[in-house]
Order: structure tokens, then C-alpha cells, then sequence
């Protein structure tokens, strides 16, 4: 008897350890990386901003998949009578500069870049850095 139940120790052991769905499992943990941003919208091109994301091109939707950024968000809001874009992107990829190189150098990117941009415009701080989005900084988070 003592030798059935080490003899099924070792088995169950074994087949914990070298289960490949268990090792796929755990090796494949993904750390998500929240971002908000924000940027100022010209309210003369709001309805082109607005009509551009209701159909926002299959390629862009594409590269943004590729460059590891899920539950991406735009909101449109007015404040004092300027109006702002908020935007909100999860990245879930090990490398975000060598991602977001990837994207800035792909041309349907670039051309759909050439048509928002001009909507847009900068916060201070962004523009001082020849950027569209300024960065925010996270202070809570819940799931």
C-alpha cells in the first residue's frame, strides 16, 4: 500500500509539473500597462474628428492590435468653451517604445495621422515636445 501512494504521488506530481496546458498557463501572464492622455480638439473640426473614428480605417485598427494596445477609448469633452480629447489604451506588449517605433513607421499610420492631427491641438506641455498627446498621471485604479 505504502508503494501505491507513493507511486501516485509521483504520478500526480509528474503530471502537474509537465502538463503542457499548465505550463502554457502560467508562462503566459500578460502585465497591463494603463494610459490616459490628453489633447486639445479644434472645435471647427470636431464633426471631421468625430466622422474620421466612426469609421476609422481597418488598417490603423489593424496596427494599433499589432502594437499591443487594447481597450482603446477616445472621449470628446468641453471645458470653459475649449474642447479636449481624453483617450485611454491598455498595453499589454514587453517592449512599448520598439511598439509605438513600429506603429509611427507604418505609412497607413502616418496617413491617417496626416488627417487628426490637424483637428487637434496641443497642450503647452506636449507641444513643447513636438507631441500631439500629453501624458496623464495615473493617481487610482480599481478592477
Amino acid at each position: 500500500m505504502k508503494r501505491f501512494c507513493i507511486a501516485i504521488i509521483c504520478l500526480l506530481t509528474f503530471s502537474a509539473c509537465d502538463h503542457p496546458q499548465q505550463q502554457q498557463s502560467t508562462a503566459h501572464v500578460v502585465k497591463v500597462k494603463r494610459f490616459g492622455m490628453i489633447t486639445g480638439l479644434k472645435p471647427e473640426k470636431m464633426a471631421y474628428y468625430k466622422k474620421l473614428h466612426a469609421a476609422a480605417w481597418p488598417g490603423v485598427l489593424k496596427k494599433i492590435k499589432e502594437c499591443n494596445i487594447r481597450n482603446y477609448s477616445i472621449y470628446i469633452q468641453k471645458i470653459e468653451g475649449k474642447y479636449f480629447l481624453f483617450s485611454y489604451f491598455e498595453y499589454v506588449g514587453a517592449d512599448f517604445d520598439k511598439d509605438m517605433a513600429l506603429m509611427a513607421a507604418d505609412t497607413t499610420t502616418q496617413r491617417w495621422w496626416k488627417e487628426t492631427n490637424p483637428t487637434q491641438n496641443p497642450l503647452p506641455e506636449a507641444a513643447a515636445q513636438q507631441k500631439i498627446w500629453q501624458n496623464m498621471q495615473e493617481v487610482f485604479h480599481t478592477d
